[in-house]
């Protein structure tokens, strides 16, 4: 039996909401998208956010989502890329459910974000260049938080599910990381 918060961790174009949507469809759960409830909040883009409040006022405004979406119960939520690196926000997600590492490789992150002009930190910028240096950087801290590391991007969303449900019933009812 799977009980408790899944959280979802990592970098932008791991599939942490397609993943998330499928995943809190299959477990019969609530699906929360960090990014999107920041724009219903705001009524605003993230990236409308990034251009008027720079990365420092988003970050606050994803903060407080995150403590928000890792109070909920049995809720499967989607962070985005960035929300692991503020220590508050890592610490709500160990300490409030089961959080899983989505990773990619820089290829394929680049490959699926390579025509979405809706990530803040892509733009105007060497795309490939960018998502190595945001990986070298955080993929550490997204490790660090992890119950469990999924890679992504060789197979199905519904193997990937699958994989998910897998390792999640075999942790049981372990005690979350502390």
């Amino acid at each position: 039996m799977i009980s408790g918060n899944i959280f979802l961790v990592g970098p932008m174009g791991a599939g942490k909401s397609t993943i998330g949507r499928q995943l809190a469809k299959a477990l019969h759960r609530k699906f929360y998208d960090s990014d999107k409830i920041i724009e219903k909040k705001t009524g605003v883009s993230i990236s409308w956010i990034f251009e008027m409040e720079g990365e420092v006022g988003f970050r606050e405004r994803e903060t407080k989502a995150i403590e928000e979406l890792t109070s909920l119960k049995s809720a499967v939520v989607a962070t985005g890329g960035g929300a692991i690196l503020a220590e508050q926000n890592r610490q709500w997600l160990r300490a409030r459910g089961q959080v899983i590492y989505l990773s990619a490789s820089a290829e394929q992150l680049y490959r699926r974000t390579a025509k979405d002009k809706k990530r803040p930190l892509l733009q105007n910028t060497d795309r490939r260049q960018q998502i190595e240096t945001l990986l070298s950087i955080r993929d550490p801290l997204y490790r660090d938080v992890a119950d469990i590391i999924i890679k992504t991007g060789e197979q199905s969303v519904q193997h990937t599910v699958n994989e998910v449900i897998h390792q999640l019933s075999k942790m049981g009812n372990e005690d979350y990381h502390s």
